[in-house]
């Protein structure tokens, strides 16, 4: 797995979540492999099928689409490129996402350093692979 947390576009109490966390070596070698293992985790955490917390993400994202978005916050969701973040248009990645007046739109203009900026490269390299993989399926 790919999967690329940015703790450095993440908030906590409105912070950067690298600053508040202040373990850069902790977030870059343990964090993301837990986040790209977080099923795995889940399971041996709670003895059980991680199928509840995907539930609950579901729930979180629906509300999070469904309802504006306060202030500046947003919300990782995977929706269809439009080129945005050097991400191949109509490919479905994760992007920062808000509502605004019941629309979502893809935030613009986050930062992304070279470390993030090879992280979302791996995965979108990941994404496009898997794509190729199903193209005959679908038309």
């Amino acid at each position: 797995s790919t999967q690329y947390p940015d703790f450095y576009n993440a908030r906590i109490e409105g912070r950067p979540a690298n600053k508040v966390i202040g373990d850069e070596k902790w977030l870059k070698e343990d964090f993301i492999a837990t986040v790209q293992q977080r099923g795995a985790a889940v399971i041996k955490a709670r003895g059980l099928s991680s199928a509840g917390s995907a539930a609950n993400a579901i729930v979180d994202t629906v509300s999070s689409l469904t309802n504006d978005t306060p202030g500046d916050d947003w919300h990782s969701v995977g929706v269809c490129s439009d080129g945005s973040y050097d991400v191949e248009k109509d490919l479905i990645s994760s992007f920062p996402v808000c509502v605004r007046a019941g629309k979502w739109e893809i935030v613009q203009g986050l930062p992304i350093n070279d470390f993030s900026r090879e992280k979302i490269d791996a995965s979108v390299a990941e994404l496009k692979e898997e794509k190729s993989l199903v193209s005959d399926l679908v038309r």
